[in-house]
């Protein structure tokens, strides 16, 4: 099998990335990336290992995103008020589009920087992988964003319970609100949330699935969008029908909605999408070259900045205007 040795080495580096997020304050999807680009431009893999490559961050991605749809419950809407969605959706709506306001201020990719913004906006790495086939755009830029948000995310980790503890003098729960409604990561909102306390904690958490449910009617206005303006997918074809990952994202997320798998099923398809989602990202990581790092990085991390704080700043706008 031609895909065998590059398929092998996308397997080993997410294994040894599951083992070293133990250790180092990255999720293991970061430390996949960064381990790829280290041998894809250090080892400089070979020929052989390239069908396996594009085999894992291709299919291999696919496969993930569509097992990623069980960690949707659509019934903890019900957990939430009105007013407290109106926030999420409105602080989702002006993520986005910041991204893309400062793509024309920084003079950079209008795709790329849209998928900082949906990265940022809705759930980091999950977000990103699900949408990059239908903006259109390379494995670099995919790696690079992956970075940009997750580094953002371990460091608004510790600067959200300040900010909303000290600087703004918000109540637990509003903090935790604040947390769900900005960072990343569902295991950076944890961790940030209950170090602030069991309240935050919860809020924070419900918040941030609650952007997680976004994912969907994001993806399929992307697809609408795209189409309408007759805009090619990264492999060059126009996107005519919706992609058969995104079905099967929609048919699992109906899993835990409706609960039609015991939970210890639904656990471990979560984990079997998280780790595929691993291994396809050490194949992105491999193609990334120092290169376009040095070309791209520093702007997108800018951009990423900017769209974060923005972030922050209009949902503590929010919180003090209808919460408070």
């Amino acid at each position: 099998m031609k895909s065998a040795y590059g398929i092998g080495l996308c397997i080993a580096l997410g294994s040894v990335a599951e083992a070293l997020s133990e250790i180092v304050p990255f999720g293991s999807v970061v430390v996949a990336i960064l381990l790829g680009v280290a041998v894809g431009n250090t080892l400089k893999p070979g020929e052989r290992f390239t069908p396996g490559i594009s085999f894992s961050e291709k299919q291999i991605l696919a496969f993930a995103v569509a097992l990623m749809g069980v960690n949707l419950n659509f019934m903890i809407l019900k957990d939430l008020g009105y007013q407290s969605i109106l926030i999420v959706v409105a602080a989702m709506a002006v993520t986005i589009s910041s991204s893309l306001l400062f793509a024309k201020i920084y003079k950079f990719d209008r795709k790329f920087a849209l998928l900082i913004g949906i990265g940022n906006g809705i759930c980091g790495s999950s977000a990103i992988a699900a949408t990059k086939e239908i903006i259109g755009v390379d494995e670099e830029e995919v790696g690079l964003s992956v970075a940009v948000i997750n580094f953002l995310g371990t460091i608004g980790i510790f600067l959200l319970p300040l900010i909303g503890t000290v600087v703004l003098k918000f109540s637990e729960v509003n903090t935790g609100l604040l947390i769900g409604n900005t960072l990343q990561a569902v295991g950076q909102v944890v961790a940030s949330g209950f170090s602030v306390g069991e309240s935050a904690g919860q809020t924070a958490t419900i918040v941030k699935m609650t952007r997680v449910l976004m994912l969907t009617p994001v993806v399929f206005m992307l697809i609408a969008f795209f189409r309408r303006n007759g805009s090619r997918s990264g492999s060059g074809r126009r996107q005519n029908k919706i992609p058969l990952f995104i079905v099967g994202f929609v048919l699992f997320s109906l899993v835990p909605t409706f609960h039609l798998l015991p939970e210890n099923v639904i656990h471990a398809i979560s984990r079997l999408s998280h780790y595929a989602l691993v291994v396809a990202m050490a194949g992105i990581g491999v193609k990334i070259t120092f290169s376009s790092i040095m070309r791209d990085g520093r702007t997108a991390l800018l951009i990423g900045t900017s769209v974060f704080l923005l972030q922050i700043l209009f949902s503590s706008s929010m919180i003090f205007v209808l919460l408070r």
